[in-house]
């Protein structure tokens, strides 16, 4: 069960909440004038790998970007293969 705590006595004991969470795995449901707002919880392996897929999928985003940046900007009779190609040559 995750005990409720007041932004205000987390921002005055914050250390001590973060060590209950680290140790104690402990859970905290922060709210602003009695009304939740976020959740304080541990850190979990599935945390770790959604935060590696979704950092993968921003960066497949920014290249499909770069590529069609790239594209719309290409001005030679060589496609960009044929220009690398020649270049390992």
């Amino acid at each position: 069960m995750s005990e409720e705590i007041g932004v205000r006595q987390l921002r005055d004991h914050a250390t001590s909440v973060v060590r209950a969470v680290r140790e104690e795995q402990a859970e905290y449901i922060i709210t602003v004038h009695g009304k939740p707002v976020a959740v304080l919880r541990p850190y979990t392996p599935a945390d770790e790998v959604r935060q590696r897929e979704e950092a993968a999928t921003a960066f497949m985003a920014e290249l499909d970007a770069l590529s069609e940046q790239v594209s719309l900007a290409w001005r030679s009779d060589q496609s960009a293969v044929e220009a690398v190609r020649d270049q390992r040559r």
